[in-house]
């Protein structure tokens, strides 16, 4: 088995002296497309954070790369290859979008730094022409394409994503998952921590169900898709109409 991105074992986190999450276990190669699934509470904004150093672990250890960085701060963990776009997308309102994009990228070169927004705007064609406006103006859609951007500006290995499809028009979810896809290619590694089961099992390989701060499922996203408490439970579709199967990491546009 190729060497582990990123592993999380019995990771219990939470705040102040309450773990919202237990005993969590995770195990993800580089290329990896994982999914974390569950109901709104169940600790999936939890498990990111504590992936990322923004809050206290109570117990377990996470490592990067084969290197335990638990201890580490957020920001170092960033500089080691951890990109992370939260939930709420966070941008600053009043900056434009390459200005907020620049952000992303502070310690490199300005011609470096203006050849990744270029990369930007590649990966996320519709903001181009957008590019000297403040985010303030831009749909939720734009916003949340700013967001991810703004992540990739420091070129990580490992990207975690919070809720990226949060108020989006079905066809731009799809779009958005659509240019993820295209980063699955480069060997960008993914986690995204979904409620819309729907979307993050169509673009997962594997996927973890958290209920009340515990994995209760994990496995290929083709077996979730196949077991009618997942179905049921998180897509909203009754058992006979399950008439549609997940796609491959990376044809989620078709």
């Amino acid at each position: 088995m190729p060497d582990a991105i990123l592993k999380l074992e019995n990771v219990r986190a939470g705040y102040k002296t309450v773990p919202t999450i237990r005993e969590i276990n995770l195990t993800m190669t580089a290329g990896d497309a994982m999914a974390i699934i569950g109901a709104n509470g169940a600790g999936k904004t939890t498990l990111l954070r504590a992936i990322m150093g923004q809050i206290g672990m109570m117990d377990g250890s996470v490592s990067f790369r084969g290197n335990a960085i638990s201890n580490l701060r957020t920001h170092q963990r960033a500089r080691l290859g951890i990109g992370y776009a939260p939930e709420g997308r966070q941008l600053f309102q009043s900056m434009t979008v390459v200005e907020n994009l620049e952000i992303g990228a502070a310690r490199v070169s300005s011609a470096t730094r203006k050849a990744r927004v270029e990369r930007m705007f590649e990966l996320f064609p519709k903001l181009g022409p957008l590019a000297k406006t403040d985010c303030g103006f831009l749909s939720g859609g734009e916003q949340q394409m700013v967001t991810i951007a703004r992540a990739l500006m420091g070129e990580p290995q490992l990207l975690l994503l919070d809720e990226p499809s949060t108020g989006l028009a079905p066809r731009v979810i799809s779009e958005l998952y659509a240019s993820l896809a295209q980063l699955l290619e480069t060997g960008l590694t993914i986690l995204v921590a979904e409620q819309n089961a729907r979307a993050a099992l169509r673009f997962a390989r594997r996927a973890l169900v958290l209920e009340d701060g515990r994995s209760t499922m994990e496995g290929p996203t083709p077996d979730l898709l196949g077991d009618r408490r997942v179905v049921d439970a998180y897509i909203g579709l009754g058992s006979r109409e399950l008439g549609w199967r997940t796609a491959p990491a990376g044809a989620a546009s078709k």
